[in-house]
C-alpha cells in the first residue's frame, strides 16, 4: 500500500513525542500569568523552538512586555490561507498551598502533564508548534500558506495580542480559516462560543449616620435587591440557532445565559450611610440571544429597584455552523485520529477565535484542556496533547490540499 504524506505527518508526531513533552516543560517553566501578562520569556521559548527547526518568526508588540510571536509558511503555490492560533499568557495559579505539584515546573505522572498553563493552554502551544514544523517539512505537498499566531493578552480580553495583530496586519493574519488551540474541555470541538457583556450596576441614596438606615432604602440594600432580580437571569435558556443543531441536546449549558457578580463596592466607613454602591457583572450570552435582548431584560428586571446600569464591554455570541465545510472536515479528522465521534459544543469562556469569526472567518476551537479553565494542579493528558498535534497537522493538510 502506498503511504501518503499524511502518514508521514502522523509518523512525525510519533517521532517527536518526547520532544513535545520536553517543549511543554520549557513552556511551563516560563511564567506568563495575566495579569500582569508578561510573555517575553515564553515567547522566547516559542521562537527558540521554531529557530531550532530552521523556521523564522518575529515578535510583534504594542507593550514590549507582552509580545506575540508570528510565523509564516508559504508553499509558493496559490491556495487557501490557514491561521493557527494559540495564546501564551495563563490564568493565575490560585491557592498555591493547594497545589500538590510544582506550579512552574512540569510534572509527568500517570499519563498527565502537570504545571500552570498546561491545560490553558501551553499544551496546545506545544501541539501547534509541532504541527507547524511538520507542515514546514512537507511544504512541497500542500498549497497556499499557513500563519502561526502565538499571542499575548488573551486571558483578560486585552488589546495587545490578537486584537492588535488583526488591526495592524490583516493581510498576514486574517486568513480563510482558523484553528484555535483553546479547547472547550474533554476534547470536544467548539464551533461556537457565548458572547460576553460586562455591566456596571449602580445605586444611590442619601448619606448620613448609620442610625438613620431604613429597610431597603440604603444604596447597598437597593443594590442587593437589584442583584437578586438579575440573579434570576441565570435560569434563562434559549433554543439552538440555525447551524448549531448538531450540538447535543443534553449540553444544556450551551443555551444558558449566565450572570456573575464579580466585584462589589460601596461606602467608606461602617457607621456611615453609603451614598452609592455598585457591582460589576460578567454576563455570558448564548447563541440565539442578542446583547440588545439581554439589555432589555436588565431594564425589565431592574424596574422599580432604583438601580441603573451601563455596559462597559461586550460582543455577540458567534459560531461557524456544522454545515460549514471547514468545520465538518475538521470534525472528520478529529474523529479519525481519536477513533470516536467528535462532539460539537458551544464554548462557555471566550477565546480569540471569536475575533476571527466576527470578520467572517470560519473558526474552530480544539485543544487538550481537560476542563473549562485552569485551576489548582492544572494539567493536560499527554495523549491528548499528541493527538492535538496530529489533528492540527492533518486538518491543515486537508484544508490546504492541492
Amino acid at each position: 500500500m502506498t503511504r501518503s504524506w499524511h502518514d508521514s505527518l502522523l509518523d512525525g508526531v510519533d517521532e517527536a513525542a518526547e520532544g513535545v513533552v520536553d517543549l511543554c516543560a520549557r513552556l511551563v517553566a516560563a511564567p506568563s500569568v495575566n495579569p500582569p501578562g508578561d510573555t517575553r520569556e515564553v515567547a522566547a521559548v516559542v521562537r527558540d523552538e521554531l529557530a531550532g527547526h530552521g523556521l523564522p518568526s518575529e515578535l510583534v508588540a504594542v507593550d514590549p512586555t507582552m509580545p506575540s510571536v508570528v510565523a509564516e509558511l508559504d508553499s509558493g503555490r496559490p491556495g487557501p490561507h490557514l491561521v493557527l492560533n494559540v495564546h501564551l499568557d495563563t490564568m493565575e495559579p490560585g491557592d498555591l498551598s493547594a497545589w500538590t505539584v510544582p506550579v512552574w515546573e512540569m510534572t509527568r505522572r500517570d499519563g498527565r502533564l502537570y504545571g500552570l498553563g498546561m491545560g490553558n493552554m501551553k499544551g496546545a502551544v506545544a501541539a501547534m508548534l509541532t504541527a507547524y514544523r511538520l507542515l514546514a517539512r512537507h511544504r512541497a505537498s500542500w498549497t497556499g500558506r499557513v500563519t502561526l499566531t502565538a499571542v499575548s493578552d488573551e486571558c483578560v480580553f486585552g488589546d495587545n495580542g490578537a486584537a492588535h495583530l488583526l488591526a495592524s496586519r490583516p493581510e498576514q493574519v486574517v486568513g480563510d480559516a482558523l484553528i484555535c488551540g483553546e479547547g472547550p474541555g474533554m476534547m470536544r470541538l467548539a464551533l461556537a462560543e457565548k458572547g460576553v457583556a460586562w455591566f456596571e450596576v449602580l445605586t444611590a441614596a442619601d448619606g448620613g449616620h448609620a442610625s438613620r438606615a431604613q429597610r431597603g432604602q440604603t444604596a447597598p440594600a437597593r443594590l442587593a435587591a437589584a442583584l437578586l432580580a438579575l440573579d434570576g437571569l441565570n435560569d434563562l435558556r434559549v433554543p439552538r440557532p440555525t447551524g448549531l443543531e448538531g450540538v447535543p441536546e443534553h449540553d444544556t449549558e450551551a443555551g444558558r445565559l449566565s450572570v456573575n457578580v464579580g466585584v462589589l463596592s460601596g461606602g467608606s466607613f461602617v457607621s456611615q450611610l453609603a451614598r452609592s454602591a455598585s457591582a460589576l457583572l460578567d454576563v455570558r450570552v448564548p447563541p440565539g440571544l442578542s446583547l440588545v435582548e439581554v439589555e432589555q431584560e436588565l431594564d425589565r428586571r431592574l424596574e422599580g429597584t432604583g438601580a441603573r446600569w451601563r455596559r462597559t464591554k461586550g460582543w455577540e455570541a458567534n459560531w461557524s455552523g456544522t454545515d460549514v465545510p471547514f468545520v465538518a472536515a475538521f470534525a472528520e479528522v478529529a474523529a479519525a485520529v481519536r477513533q470516536q465521534p467528535c462532539v460539537p459544543t458551544v464554548r462557555l469562556p471566550a477565546s480569540d477565535a471569536s475575533r476571527w469569526r466576527r470578520l467572517g472567518v470560519p473558526a474552530v476551537c480544539y485543544g487538550p484542556q481537560p476542563g473549562l479553565s485552569a485551576g489548582v494542579d492544572d494539567h493536560a493528558l499527554e495523549q491528548d496533547v499528541l493527538d492535538c498535534a496530529r489533528v492540527y497537522a492533518l486538518a491543515a493538510a486537508r484544508f490546504l490540499a492541492p
